[in-house]
């Protein structure tokens, strides 16, 4: 847990360089003795602005890691079973968190060997920690975002002329590129996930309108065959061990 609270704070650290090389004499707590003799207290701006950016960490795990995917796949799969409260969305953002930790334990692993460790060991600095930390979660981004989107951005940002190389790209830029990337990849597997469904609903309102039940709903006769139908083919390790895949390959 403290290594993630570390990885965190280096992501943060990231996206803002002046916070980390702030002057590192300055104290977190400022005591002022007043001229009638007591005491004031007031806390620097680094604390403060430390503070300020933990909030940040929820938006840096969800737009920086694999959990846009996960979570976007997971609703569009509850959506295409009828089940609108099961899983509930605490059951659904729970096992996203968990699939985002273990599919990013490599990334954050190689974060930790290479810059977290050194660091706590007094091997590097900050900047250094820094620069080591994002390489690997650079790499990951960029295997998973697609040409187009980054050129779009790298546009947007511009840089009419581009960049030199992948590493010269800021990292401001990366961020909504992967962010694009995600969600274009995870309506494509949602619509794949949608349709063997839709043909189960699809079948299901035919037989009924061919037997006048027409004032019966579809959805109700469907429910339990597409949850058979999905339970079957042991359907929550077919989407799981996909989405795991998906960001391998």
């Amino acid at each position: 847990m403290k290594q993630l609270s570390v990885i965190a704070t280096l992501l943060i650290a990231l996206l803002i360089p002046g916070l980390a090389l702030a002057a590192p004499g300055l104290d977190a707590i400022t005591v002022t003795t007043n001229p009638e003799g007591g005491e004031s207290y007031s806390l620097s701006i680094q604390l403060l602005l430390l503070m300020t950016m933990l909030t940040f960490i929820p938006a840096l795990v969800m737009m920086m890691t694999s959990f846009t995917r996960i979570v976007i796949v997971l609703s569009i799969l509850r959506q295409a079973l009828g089940l609108m409260q099961a899983p509930s969305g605490q059951v659904v953002i729970g096992l996203s968190l968990f699939l985002t930790f273990f599919i990013m334990a490599p990334v954050f692993d190689k974060m930790r060997v290479d810059a977290i460790e050194p660091y706590f060991e007094e091997k590097i600095d900050i900047k250094q920690a820094l620069t080591n930390a994002e390489k690997p979660l650079r790499a990951f981004m960029l295997n998973q975002t697609r040409e187009p989107d980054l050129d779009m951005f790298v546009n947007l940002s511009g840089a009419e002329d581009g960049y030199a190389s992948t590493d010269d790209i800021p990292i401001t830029v990366l961020i909504p590129a992967f962010v694009t990337s995600e969600l274009k990849t995870a309506f494509q597997i949602g619509f794949l996930i949608f349709i063997p469904f839709l043909v189960i609903d699809l079948v299901v309102a035919s037989v009924l309108m061919s037997m006048g039940m027409m004032m019966l709903s579809p959805m109700i006769i469907s429910l339990p065959f597409k949850i058979m139908l999905f339970v079957l083919v042991d359907g929550w390790n077919l989407v799981i061990g996909t989405l795991a895949a998906s960001f391998y390959i």
